[in-house]
C-alpha cells in the first residue's frame, strides 16, 4: 500500500485539539459519514467538470445525444473524477492539514481513514473505467483512465510540489472531459473537441491562479511552489493576460477556420472573451500599481472564470439547433 504521508503531517495533527484529527470514524452519524465520503470526490470541481462533457456530446450529436448515453457518460464522470481526487486527497493528506482552505477535509477532520479513502478512491477510478468501457464505448474508457492516471501520478506526485508550471501541465488531466464527451458520441475523436481541449487547457492557468493568489500564504506554508509564491503578482498578472489572450483566440478557431460552430457561437466567444480579457488586464494593471489584500480584487477573475467557461460551453450546445 502507498504511504505519502510525513512527518509534518504527525505534527500538525499533534498541534491541534485532541479530536480534531484522526478521532474514530466508527461513532460519527452514518449520515455524515455519508456526506464525508462524498467530499472526497470533490463534486463541486466535478460540476464544473460535467458542465464542459454535456454540451460537447450535443456538438457531436449535431443536436440532441441519446438521453441514455448522456446519463452513463455523465455518471461514468463523476466516478472516474470522483477516484481521482479522493487520491489526490489521500497523496496530500499531510499539506492538506496545515492549510487552512482544505483543513476540513475528511482526512484531515478524521471522518474518513486514510486506508479507507484510498480503497474508496481506487474503487470508483476501477469501476468507472470498467462503466465506460460496458456502456459507453473503450474509447471513452481509456480517455477516463489515462486522465485518473494523469491526474494522480503526473500531476499529484509529479508535479504540484516541484514545479511552478504545476497547474498548467497538470490541467491537462481535466481536459480530457471534452475528448470524453465526444468520442461517447462519436466513438472516435475530431479536431473540434481537440480545439475545445485546448481552450480549457489555457483556461486553467488564468483560472486557477488568482485563487492562488489569495490564498498564497497556505501554499507557501506547505512548500508547494504555486506560481504566486515563487514570483510575485506582477509576473502572474501577466502570464494571466497571456494565456488568456491565448484561450481566447483558440475558441475561435471552432468557428473559423475550423468550422464547426456557427455564428452563435462566435458571437458568444467574442464577447465572453472580451469580457474576460478586460478583467484579466485589469488585474494585472493592479499587480503592477503595487496594490496588495483586498484591493488586488484577484477573486474577480477567479469567479468569472467560472461563469466564462459555464456560458461557453452553453454555446457549444445550443449552435448545433441554429445553424
Amino acid at each position: 500500500m502507498l504511504d505519502f504521508s510525513s512527518g509534518v503531517f504527525v505534527t500538525a495533527v499533534e498541534s491541534r485539539p485532541a479530536g480534531a484529527i484522526g478521532s474514530s470514524h466508527r461513532h460519527r452519524p452514518f449520515g455524515a459519514r455519508v456526506m464525508a465520503f462524498v467530499a472526497l470526490t470533490k463534486p463541486r470541481i466535478i460540476e464544473l467538470l460535467l458542465i464542459t462533457t454535456v454540451p460537447v456530446m450535443f456538438l457531436a450529436a449535431g443536436g440532441v445525444p441519446d438521453l441514455w448515453l448522456v446519463a452513463a457518460t455523465m455518471i461514468g464522470g463523476y466516478m472516474s473524477a470522483g477516484g481521482a481526487n479522493a487520491l489526490n486527497m489521500y497523496i496530500d493528506r499531510d499539506i492538506d492539514a496545515l492549510m487552512h482552505r482544505t483543513e476540513q477535509r475528511p482526512l484531515v477532520t478524521g471522518m474518513v481513514a486514510p486506508w479507507e479513502c484510498l480503497v474508496f478512491g481506487i474503487t470508483l477510478s476501477v469501476v468507472s473505467t470498467a462503466w465506460f468501457w460496458v456502456l459507453v464505448n473503450p474509447l471513452s474508457a481509456a480517455l477516463s483512465l489515462a486522465a485518473i492516471l494523469y491526474y494522480v501520478f503526473v500531476y499529484t506526485l509529479g508535479l504540484k510540489r516541484r514545479t511552478a508550471q504545476n497547474i498548467v501541465w497538470g490541467g491537462i488531466a481535466g481536459c480530457m472531459q471534452v475528448l470524453i464527451g465526444w468520442s461517447a458520441v462519436r466513438n472516435e475523436l475530431a479536431w473540434a473537441p481537440f480545439v475545445l481541449f485546448l481552450v480549457l487547457f489555457f483556461w486553467t492557468p488564468p483560472h486557477y491562479w488568482p485563487l492562488s493568489m489569495k490564498v498564497k500564504d497556505d501554499y507557501e506554508r506547505v512548500g508547494v511552489p504555486m506560481l504566486p509564491v515563487v514570483a510575485g503578482n506582477v509576473v502572474v498578472g501577466r502570464q494571466i493576460v497571456i494565456y488568456s489572450w491565448v484561450m481566447v483566440l483558440v475558441s475561435l478557431t471552432l468557428w473559423w477556420p475550423l468550422g464547426a460552430a456557427s455564428w452563435f457561437y462566435a458571437v458568444a466567444a467574442v464577447l465572453l472573451g472580451a469580457f474576460w480579457l478586460v478583467e484579466a488586464h485589469a488585474l494585472y494593471g493592479r499587480a503592477k500599481a503595487g496594490v496588495v489584500g483586498a484591493k488586488l480584487k484577484e477573486m474577480r477573475l477567479f469567479h468569472w472564470s467560472i461563469t466564462y467557461a459555464t456560458l461557453l460551453f452553453v454555446a457549444v450546445a445550443v449552435d448545433p439547433f441554429l445553424r
